[in-house]
């Protein structure tokens, strides 16, 4: 079993200035924080801390890969992610999340990053994601073609309508007229 224990960091006993993390994420990481859109993968995250006075300041670097499935096949496929982050971390009475601002118990003191690197990973997948071309599983494709309302058709080349679509075309000019 992966243990997340690694990603709380405890802010307040870090030193003034600059404190770097790395993580080398892999399948394990992915299963323990049990996100839905990201299946597993290989990411290298690189988190500096910046402690100051008031307040603390992480920047997040994650590069490497994902698992996720293809809009079309439904397939396994790996994804390349990218993402540059930055939040700011401040000691307060209750724990709350913002977009770019995270307070943390100052009874407690630590930082648990291990949800936070999941979401930026999981906001730099692309919306869309598709194998490349000819690389999607056939079997699936070829149901797809099969089943699609308006596909094309091989003699000659014309596209074939769903005939509901062609009965609402004749009420719309009963209307008209």
């Amino acid at each position: 079993m992966f243990s997340l224990e690694s990603f709380k960091i405890d802010l307040k006993g870090l030193e003034t200035g600059v404190t770097t993390f790395q993580y080398d994420l892999g399948d394990a990481y992915f299963s323990a924080v049990g996100g839905s859109e990201v299946g597993g993968g290989n990411v290298h995250v690189r988190l500096d801390v910046r402690r100051s006075s008031v307040h603390y300041e992480l920047d997040f670097s994650i590069s490497g890969t994902v698992t996720v499935a293809c809009d079309l096949c439904l397939d396994d496929m790996e994804q390349p992610v990218e993402a540059q982050r930055h939040i700011v971390a401040k000691f307060g009475d209750e724990c709350s999340e913002d977009e770019n601002l995270v307070i943390v118990d100052e009874n407690e003191g630590v930082l648990d990053v291990a949800w936070l690197i999941y979401e930026f990973i999981a906001l730099a997948v692309p919306v869309r994601h598709v194998h490349a071309p000819g690389k999607c599983n056939p079997v699936m494709i070829k149901a797809l073609e099969e089943h699609s309302a308006a596909r094309s058709s091989e003699e000659d080349g014309a596209t074939a309508v769903d005939p509901r679509w062609s009965e609402l075309e004749k009420l719309k000019t009963i209307i008209k007229d």
